[in-house]
């Protein structure tokens, strides 16, 4: 049998204790064997003047996540020629770990987007998707876009009462480029690491 393996994709620009908290709550909830932050590599629907290089941002993840040995992390995405896409990425996960069982681990945002990704029914093919619930209302339209899913694409689709945080890595940017602090929003070493390099000013 298998490992049960979270996948934590996203630009993680900056990586802040909001992702680290969704990705340990799913690991707990989902009784995962690990968690594979997967950074991005040139991300299609993403202005890309804003994103740091992909080694640095990997850099920063491995910082924010080098205590936790569940957590790991991948490069394929930032090695990879091109797009970025999650298929591509499932695909080859699938193909190297083939015994494996891979949970795609969402906010609320992106599952409401899921299906305008490329081969959405490839990935809801080939791995479980935990959403996280924000708590802000969106709860409704979460059951209701997963139901669609489910029924659509025989998705199987877990929600995961998510604690509420308020944080994004574009407000941290913001806050960084206006000489305010972001202390506390990011685990202490990436904070430490983006002031001493004078990163997001």
């Amino acid at each position: 049998m298998g490992k049960k393996i979270g996948i934590m994709g996203g630009t993680f620009n900056p990586v802040h204790v909001g992702h680290l908290l969704l990705a340990e709550h799913a690991r707990e909830v989902l009784a995962l064997d690990e968690v594979l932050f997967i950074p991005s590599g040139n991300s299609y629907m993403k202005d890309s003047s804003e994103i740091l290089d992909g080694a640095v941002r990997a850099h920063l993840l491995a910082l924010a996540i080098e205590k936790n040995p569940h957590f790991h992390l991948s490069y394929m995405e930032i090695n990879r020629e091109g797009a970025t896409y999650t298929c591509d990425t499932i695909a080859e996960l699938k193909k190297q770990n083939v015994d494996d069982e891979y949970y795609l681990i969402v906010g609320a945002d992106n599952l409401l987007t899921l299906e305008n990704w490329k081969n959405p029914d490839f990935i809801l093919q080939n791995c479980i998707v935990a959403a996280a619930v924000r708590g802000t209302g969106t709860e409704e339209r979460l059951e209701k876009i997963a139901a669609h899913l489910i029924y659509e694409y025989q998705a199987d689709i877990r929600i995961l009462p998510a604690r509420y945080m308020d944080l994004s890595s574009s407000e941290i940017r913001r806050r960084l480029r206006d000489g305010k602090t972001a202390r506390y929003m990011l685990p202490d070493k990436v904070y430490e690491y983006i002031e001493a390099n004078g990163l997001y000013q």
